[in-house]
């Protein structure tokens, strides 16, 4: 499968942005979907997954409750509708997949995903 990642932006503390990630080539209802983020000189950093029909989402509990990952498989499609963003959020957003749920500890890690999209810049200002 192929990823690529869009929507990302310069936006000020407090703002929402939504950031879209187009799956081609699979059948894109078939993977778990995840959306990671890095700052430079620190590991890729789990955010949010969700199942293969959306019915289960998981999220890093530095972006719970203001963070909401959802998919469209008629669409492809998988999102991350950010809300009262910080600063902190600054960093390049990579959406990622996998066929597999992996469990608790696995679906955090970025070695999970073989598949990878190509990042898309989210800057908040203060």
């Amino acid at each position: 499968v192929q990823l690529q990642a869009f929507g990302g932006g310069l936006v000020q503390a407090g703002d929402s942005l939504r950031v879209s990630c187009q799956a081609s080539g699979d059948t894109f209802s078939e993977y778990f979907m995840a959306w990671f983020r890095q700052t430079p000189g620190v590991e890729r950093e789990f955010v949010a997954a969700i199942t293969w029909t959306g019915s289960s989402t998981y999220y890093a509990d530095s972006v719970k409750g203001r963070f909401t990952i959802s998919r469209d498989n008629a669409k492809n499609t998988v999102y991350l509708q950010m809300r009262s963003l910080k600063p902190e959020d600054t960093a390049v957003y990579y959406c990622a997949a996998a066929r597999t749920y992996g469990g608790a500890n696995v679906y955090i890690q970025p070695q999970h995903y073989p598949y990878w999209g190509q990042g898309t810049l989210v800057t908040v200002s203060s």
